[in-house]
């Protein structure tokens, strides 16, 4: 067995439903290939680990989760171990949720509905370098891109608003973009009040969508 393990596939996965989370678990160790090393109900816990232990391959997470969401604990995640390919599964389809998740380094996106054979086959298609979405996921996704081809917009942004806003596009936090451009975290804080204010958006994937959309970078 420890043979087989080490050959196979290392999954984390961060889900707070205990009983959703031990099914999904019993899934991936009985597919050929994967195991599930290990398994945590909250982001914190999992990230506790990362940062002492080897990195998995792949991270399965949830993104309504108790504390840290999913979707900023994904982004550390990606910061620590760029090579951690993450896997959403959730129950949530709206848009905003689903162009965060892509911001913040999910290479796939699942609902909670998908079948047992869905799930797999995502595992595998990450590991061959796809990013596996449910249809309805995968349409939204289409659907958001498809209107990012309109006119470039013209919001007064200065010189420094466009840096912040260029490094914000790219996943970068706060504390990466104040360090990137060697300012303080408090200065970054005010750029970005001022970028949120000026294209009239309130949310971080806001200001990215239209960031892209209107080709403001």
């Amino acid at each position: 067995m420890k043979a087989e393990k080490t050959e196979a596939i290392a999954i984390w996965m961060v889900e707070d439903d205990a009983l959703f989370r031990e099914g999904i678990r019993t899934l991936v160790e009985r597919t050929p290939g994967f195991f599930c090393e290990r398994a945590f109900s909250n982001c914190e816990d999992a990230l506790n680990d990362l940062r002492t232990d080897d990195a998995p391959r792949i991270l399965l997470t949830d993104l309504g989760l108790p504390g840290m969401s999913g979707i900023e604990g994904m982004r550390k995640v990606k910061e620590l171990s760029p090579a951690t390919e993450v896997l959403v599964l959730t129950i949530y389809d709206d848009d905003e949720r689903v162009f965060e998740a892509i911001c913040a380094g999910a290479s796939g996106y699942l609902l909670k509905n998908s079948s047992g054979e869905e799930i797999v086959s995502a595992l595998s298609q990450l590991v061959q370098g796809g990013a596996p979405m449910n249809a309805q996921v995968a349409r939204r996704v289409l659907d958001l891109f498809s209107r990012m081809g309109g006119p470039k917009g013209h919001y007064d942004l200065s010189p420094r608003e466009k840096q912040v806003l260029h490094l914000l596009v790219q996943g970068l936090s706060k504390k990466q973009i104040a360090d990137k451009l060697i300012v303080s975290f408090y200065t970054i804080d005010t750029h970005l009040k001022n970028i949120y204010e000026k294209l009239h958006e309130h949310t971080r994937s806001g200001v990215v969508a239209k960031a892209l959309r209107e080709r403001l970078i």
